[in-house]
């Protein structure tokens, strides 16, 4: 099976549930953005020292994977994706959220705004959060032609919030300091 079609050379994509688009529409943007986020989750893995946190993080992927098919394929008029469109991962939202409790439980309290960075690690995880903001900013632009994608934009608003908790909790575990963000005053 040959990898180039030549069917998008001229600035058109095929939609996985058939049909074609500009390379720049609202649903490219969103579900390429979810694709960039899985990238740099990709290469933050072999970065993360603590096994824990890379198996709660190798789930995302796969939700990411599932999460950019069905932002590829238009929904039908009442709202559903054909069969072939891998599930939504129900759940997972509510599972970040208890991720990051238990996680805030074994961190110092945050008094202050900290600069990404830290651990090789803890950098991969601020660089995921900033990719996943920007993923969210496209769902929420496909969300005005296509209101039943919001349950993305609460998954990846809590995955945001998630990279910033691990990538605390991973600088944690390896025993490095937080940047405290200092204002200059002037």
């Amino acid at each position: 099976m040959k990898i180039y079609t030549r069917t998008g050379d001229r600035g058109e994509t095929a939609l996985f549930g058939g049909g074609r688009v500009s390379k720049t529409h609202h649903r490219v943007e969103a579900y390429g953005t979810v694709d960039e986020v899985n990238a740099v989750l990709g290469r933050a893995l072999p970065r993360i020292e603590d096994a824990e946190i890379r198996g709660r993080l190798s789930r995302i992927q796969h939700d990411l994977f599932a999460i950019g098919a069905i932002l590829a394929t238009p929904s039908r008029g009442d709202g559903s994706r054909p069969a072939h469109v891998p599930p939504f991962p129900e759940g997972r939202v509510t599972e970040m959220e208890d991720w990051m409790d238990a996680a805030s439980e074994e961190l110092p309290p945050l008094k202050n705004f900290i600069l990404p960075g830290g651990s090789d690690g803890s950098a991969e995880l601020h660089l995921c959060r900033t990719v996943c903001r920007r993923a969210e900013r496209r769902v929420v632009a496909l969300t005005h032609e296509e209101p039943d994608t919001g349950e993305v934009v609460s998954y990846l608003n809590r995955l945001s919030d998630l990279f910033f908790v691990l990538a605390r909790l991973e600088n944690h575990r390896a025993g490095g300091d937080e940047v405290v963000w200092e204002k200059e005053e002037g």
